[in-house]
């Protein structure tokens, strides 16, 4: 379908694997991406899970796409707490090894101060990193969120560009665009400036309410994403598209939660409101594939 492989990040389900991969089934996905499991996170999780998650993965047929790590969602100038989220980052390489995972998630540091200020120091952080990453041939995706520096396509696109390594790309989630700080339509802005850096892409959706975004079905917010859906078929993306629902229909999830999703209060009641995402993204494939 459109070239696209479809995926889903197992803990908008449950903190239970197993669970996550019934719903993966279900909806004939191809893989999953893992960011918490059994209420630990990528940087927690030991030698002895990444083996038992791997068997449950390819028990089930399927992919473990990529690593939704937090790694520099730290404070850029705290050196000790660089350090740590390095050393995070080796054991994510290990586990990507293990996995086939191409992909592991980064971040570009909490946002304090301002972005132009921030800028190359954030671009000689990344060299470490990236070389870290290419000796092992994965690819770190740089993820924009309202929480850190770049908040938007445009930023995200100056961030990977100043970093200047092939092992570092973008994650594009145009939802995160919503609850972005800065003005910019996800689609098409946000999308023409970033998409020559792409190589991963997350899905969610979030209605504008009294001028705060709220999580809501896939489809039923503001996002365009038919028109994203279609631009990237046009432009011969061919990697994953990975749910991240990011709403229940019992509560809102906390902004604490958004700033760092995982653990069972985050999963807890996801199940339902991610299956109703993946039924509406299925439909909408349809559409666009007509």
């Amino acid at each position: 379908m459109s070239g696209f492989r479809l995926g889903v990040i197992t803990d908008e389900i449950s903190q239970e694997l197993s669970e996550a991969l019934d719903v993966a089934e279900e909806f004939a996905l191809d893989g999953v991406e893992i960011r918490s499991v059994w209420d630990r996170s990528p940087f927690e999780l030991t030698g002895e899970d990444g083996e038992r998650i791997r068997a449950l993965t390819r028990e089930r047929g399927l992919s473990v796409c990529g690593i939704s790590a937090p790694f520099f969602k730290c404070a850029l100038d705290s050196e000790e707490e660089r350090r740590a989220h390095l050393a995070g980052l080796e054991r994510c390489i290990r586990l990507a090894e293990l996995w086939e995972a191409p992909i592991i998630r980064g971040f570009s540091f909490w946002g304090e101060g301002t972005f132009d200020q921030a800028l190359p120091r954030i671009a000689e952080a990344y060299q470490e990193p990236a070389k870290l990453a290419a000796r092992h041939g994965i690819t770190l995706a740089l993820e924009s969120d309202p929480s850190v520096h770049g908040v938007n396509g445009r930023q995200l696109a100056r961030l990977v560009d100043a970093i200047g390594s092939p092992a570092v790309r973008a994650l594009w989630d145009p939802g995160n665009d919503l609850y972005a700080p800065l003005p910019e339509r996800p689609y098409p802005e946000g999308y023409e400036a970033i998409r020559g850096w792409i190589a991963h892409v997350h899905l969610k959706d979030a209605r504008l309410l009294n001028g705060q975004a709220e999580g809501c079905c896939f489809g039923e917010g503001e996002m365009d994403w038919e028109g994203q859906l279609r631009a990237l078929k046009r432009d011969g993306y061919q990697g994953w598209l990975v749910m991240e629902t990011h709403y229940r229909l019992a509560a809102v999830l906390s902004e604490e939660e958004l700033k760092r999703p995982g653990g069972a209060s985050f999963s807890a009641g996801g199940r339902e409101p991610t299956r109703r995402c993946l039924k509406a993204l299925r439909e909408l494939l349809r559409t666009v594939d007509s």
